[in-house]
């Protein structure tokens, strides 16, 4: 294989195979993906990304993007924190899932002063030090090159504003692990098939996991994309972290 191959999951793929084998995974589980998010998480990702929103900082008024927005849980806590004074942008690079990003938050009533933007987060759409506060939330896995994903996220925050990387991450107690990946590989995928028709996206989901940068590793990249005072904040024993870094 090349080097210039890329993970999917356990396998090594060239870019553009990864980039358009995420686009199917997410275009088969949007319908379903935050049943699954609560079935896979036992309801905890709720309180992480929570937890996730405490940290940003958000004030009222504040330019906020939800990259990788998805479902659009995290837009919602976000303009309710950026009140009528403020923006947030919901932006995915899938159709599927910004589409059910849409609807939940014009049915929960939460959609006014939230904009909807298709968007690559390799290859961001938007003004030089144009947002506040920018958030990635269980989806900078997915990307195809987080180098570059980090470095155009840095290019688009303002003097003063931070970043969040939400993103699952290595377990602190490595006693946990035997049980952490029966979870994984055994139970996750047999949900997949059950509740969405697709163990083989939630099989991959759960691999990519494992090939994400841990804790240490991902800091060393926020910090080579130019950020500063990056610091790490590790949720239920590290299965998730948050990690916060400021463009000074």
């Amino acid at each position: 294989m090349g080097k210039e191959n890329t993970d999917f999951g356990f396998e090594r793929v060239p870019p553009p195979e990864k980039a358009r084998r995420v686009r199917g995974v997410f275009d088969s589980v949007a319908g379903r993906y935050d049943l699954m998010n609560d079935l896979m998480s036992l309801g905890v990702h709720r309180l992480w990304k929570r937890v996730a929103a405490e940290l940003s900082g958000v004030r009222e008024g504040q330019l906020v993007l939800d990259l990788a927005g998805g479902s659009g849980d995290m837009a919602r806590l976000f303009s309710r924190r950026v009140g009528s004074s403020g923006r947030v942008v919901l932006a995915d690079v899938n159709a599927a899932m910004l589409e059910t990003g849409r609807r939940r938050l014009l049915d929960g009533g939460t959609a006014a002063g939230v904009d909807y933007v298709r968007a690559d987060a390799e290859r961001l759409p938007f003004r030089d030090r144009s947002f506040h506060c920018i958030c990635i939330a269980f989806g900078l896995r997915n990307v195809t090159d987080k180098a570059r994903a980090l470095e155009a996220m840095f290019r688009v925050l303002r003097p003063g504003g931070r970043a969040l990387v939400l993103e699952f991450s290595t377990l602190t107690i490595p006693a946990l692990q035997p049980l952490y990946d029966a979870w994984s590989f055994g139970v996750l995928p047999r949900l997949g098939k059950l509740v969405a028709g697709d163990s083989a996206s939630y099989r991959y989901l759960a691999e990519s996991i494992r090939m994400h940068p841990d804790q240490g590793m991902l800091r060393r990249m926020m910090e080579n994309a130019g950020f500063e005072r990056v610091e790490c904040f590790n949720l239920t024993a590290g299965v998730v972290a948050v990690h916060r870094g400021y463009r000074l």
